[in-house]
């Protein structure tokens, strides 16, 4: 890292780091920038709270957002849960998935979860920088000592299938990271695992559950937009991400598709 730079929220505690330009991991010939927390600061769960609340995402114990210069291709993105609703697409989503069960575990090195780990990256991210992980990648990645994550396990027949990395904030869930079985694509796991993290979000008495960086022309993002309403961090405050604004997606040359709602959600799984 080469320079270190002021808190834009004038919080006096935090020293941010500038990373020095880099590929960009998303957008084809761009490059970024990524703005880390200094990693002597003493990161506990109402600091970090502070910083989701403010962009920022996580990365094993690494805190960071995107700071890149010249472009503004990445959003922060939280889904209101009080306010969602199930679209169609989605319900059946929801519908289609009710026979897996879900174990709410600590946060922990598993061959299992390990695993699955690899399978998954193996399939979506084999020709890039996290081929061919270590065990070691895994807990770098997924694990932080400071933080209240859990590991949601879902199990088909007794195969685990999915698990959904999730941080418990005081006002909200943070979905970090979430991996599966590739083959099972038509259960499309991935969607599971947030409408399931919404649904914890409201049953927890929180307020939002963040997702990460929607990322304009990365289709790969794209899904994110399923979920709505959703609220984007811009100009220091968390506005409306309007499906189809020109601000957000316009400039990149993308249009999100309209969804459809209804009111209410299926029956709940046992134990919900």
């Amino acid at each position: 890292m080469n320079s270190a730079i002021g808190n834009p929220w004038h919080n006096p505690e935090v020293n941010l780091l500038l990373s020095r330009p880099h590929p960009c991991g998303y957008l084809e010939s761009r490059s970024a920038a990524t703005l880390f927390v200094d990693p002597g600061v003493a990161m506990e769960d109402t600091l970090y709270a502070f910083l989701v609340e403010r962009g920022f995402r996580r990365s094993g114990g690494h805190v960071y957002c995107h700071y890149c210069p010249g472009c503004r291709a990445c959003h922060a993105v939280r889904v209101p849960v009080h306010d969602f609703r199930l679209s169609r697409s989605l319900r059946r989503v929801w519908q289609r998935n009710q026979d897996l069960t879900v174990q709410v575990q600590p946060a922990a090195f598993t061959q299992e979860r390990f695993a699955l780990y690899q399978s998954y990256i193996a399939q979506r991210h084999g020709d890039g920088p996290m081929a061919d992980p270590a065990a070691s990648d895994f807990s770098d990645y997924l694990l932080a000592p400071w933080s209240m994550t859990r590991f949601v396990e879902f199990r088909d027949a007794g195969r685990l299938v999915m698990v959904a990395v999730t941080d418990i904030l005081p006002q909200a869930l943070s979905a970090v990271y979430t991996f599966f079985a590739p083959e099972l694509n038509s259960r499309s796991l991935g969607t599971y695992a947030i409408l399931w993290q919404i649904r914890e979000t409201l049953g927890l008495g929180r307020n939002h559950l963040y997702l990460g960086y929607w990322i304009a022309g990365c289709q790969k993002m794209l899904y994110k937009s399923r979920f709505q309403p959703m609220e984007t961090f811009r100009g220091r405050q968390w506005l409306p991400f309007q499906v189809g604004e020109e601000a957000v997606a316009g400039a990149a040359g993308v249009t999100l598709a309209r969804v459809t709602v209804d009111t209410g959600w299926p029956a709940a799984p046992d134990g919900w």
